[in-house]
């Protein structure tokens, strides 16, 4: 190459040096100005940045409880491994990346062999929605019920209130009505939604959405660093921004809190609430067991931090048991977080077959199956005599859906957010309520139905009202 030739590409090199330079720091600028708090406005996802990572840690370690980060860290360092992430609400749990890229079952085995220093380990693992498909419909717009809100889409809400409409059972509902005579929410109470995320600027959740207040500083988590967690969490990608690209989180946070007697849409069991998104599951409805147990951890900090959070809402599951998403769920009840999750969608029997999370024996936990709108349990539904708790409607909801839409839904995953939101109706009535006290109180104030009968723990049905009311 010539010395003419060599000065042009040097002077071209420099330039692209210069121009990467210049977008890095505008990039780290926009990150900056995006974390300071206030009242936030419309919110713009980069789509780019909002897909899994290609590739996840392989391995989740219970080291024992008096081990330091420091003590983990050289040991993984010994194996040529990283820390991940440090799950704090669990002593001596780690999230490892194996350099090597081995297998993960080999690293967990590797790990496991280490004797009493490590108490288990266990491979990362993939996590899939399995919910029937959504669909979108023209709205019926059936005649309101007496007493209910301004919402127009309210009359297809059979499972608020059942009048009998498209072929339902009359009452057959969870008597959101009576129960709205006593509270229809408070802003003071958070429902965490751990999902896909959710469509944050939605016409009829957007007014409902939690977002971090003045006086508490962005997330910082040793492993993953500081984290411009402005509304909620995001574990599938390096730009935290849990606006969902899936629709699921959304179908989910409507039934709990889409904003009431607004003349939009439709009405959340709660009308007024604080719907915080914890992002794991991304576009393709799938995500990682360990970017759960981060978002988990992290509403657990939030807590800590004053951020009123009482319940967590997960629908989703999968067939396989995992310690570390267990002991995590066991720290949120800890913190006073109520866990209720779906039962799952195979139809089959969750005290033979176990269906995760929603199987795990924790005093925080509530399993919840699917109702049709003739009170019959659906035909997707799991059940399970001792393992799921109680049922609620779950086939053909109406609910928020991205892109400012509205869609029907069926699966566990619809039932599931009926009773997280009457949880939050209560908590907002009674806000001392423990955790052990707001799980008796849902699971004993039922409507019993014979179609349940050797179906569900509770043998019945979620009933609003009759949980207000603490009987």
């Amino acid at each position: 190459m010539n010395r003419n030739n060599i000065f042009i590409h040097g002077t071209l090199a420099a330039v692209v040096i210069v121009f990467a330079a210049v977008l890095g720091q505008i990039d780290r600028w926009q990150r900056s100005l995006d974390g300071l708090p206030g009242i936030p406005g419309p919110v713009v996802v980069d789509k780019a940045n909002s897909c899994s990572p290609s590739r996840a840690p392989e391995v989740m370690v219970k080291f024992r409880s008096d081990f330091t980060i420091d003590d983990i860290n050289a040991i993984a360092a010994q194996k040529n491994d990283r820390i991940f992430d440090k799950i704090e609400a669990v002593k001596g749990l780690a999230i490892i990346d194996d350099l090597d890229n081995m297998d993960p079952e080999t690293v967990a085995r590797n790990y496991a062999e280490l004797g009493d220093i490590v108490e288990w380990a266990e491979p990362n693992f993939r996590i899939e929605l399995s919910d029937p498909s959504a669909f979108r419909r023209e709205a019926a717009y059936q005649d309101d019920p007496a007493g209910g809100p301004n919402d127009p889409q309210f009359g297809d809400q059979w499972a608020l209130a059942n009048l009998g409409q498209q072929g339902g059972k009359k009452d057959a509902d969870i008597k959101a009505l009576d129960a709205w005579k006593t509270t229809t929410g408070s802003e003071d109470v958070v429902v965490a939604v751990l999902d896909t995320g959710v469509d944050l600027n939605h016409a009829d959740l957007s007014g409902n959405m939690w977002f971090r207040p003045a006086n508490l500083s962005p997330y910082n988590d040793p492993q993953l660093g500081r984290m411009n967690d402005i509304y909620g969490f995001d574990g599938t990608s390096d730009l935290p921004d849990p606006m969902d690209d899936n629709g699921h989180g959304t179908h989910c946070a409507g039934i709990i809190g889409a904003v009431g007697d607004n003349g939009e849409g439709i009405a959340g069991v709660n009308w007024r609430v604080k719907i915080m998104p914890l992002k794991f599951l991304g576009r393709n409805g799938s995500g990682n067991a360990s970017d759960a147990i981060a978002a988990i951890n992290y509403a657990i900090e939030r807590k800590s931090s004053g951020v009123n959070i009482r319940v967590i809402s997960a629908s989703w599951g999968s067939m396989r048991r995992s310690k570390a998403l267990e002991a995590t769920i066991r720290a949120a009840g800890e913190a006073g977080i109520l866990f209720v999750a779906a039962a799952g969608n195979d139809g089959s029997d969750n005290d033979r077959r176990p269906h995760y999370p929603s199987n795990y024996e924790l005093p925080n936990v509530i399993s919840v199956a699917a109702l049709d709108r003739n009170d019959t349990l659906a035909s997707f539904s799991n059940f399970g005599a001792k393992t799921v708790h109680i049922a609620a409607p779950g086939k053909d909801i109406l609910s928020t859906w991205i892109g400012n839409d509205y869609r029907e839904a069926s699966g566990t995953s619809m039932a599931t957010p009926f009773v997280s939101g009457v949880a939050a109706l209560i908590i907002a009535n009674e806000p001392n309520i423990t955790v052990a006290e707001l799980r008796s109180r849902l699971l004993n104030s039922v409507d019993k139905l014979t179609s349940l009968d050797g179906k569900v723990a509770s043998g019945g049905r979620l009933n609003a009202a009759k949980a207000m009311a603490g009987r």
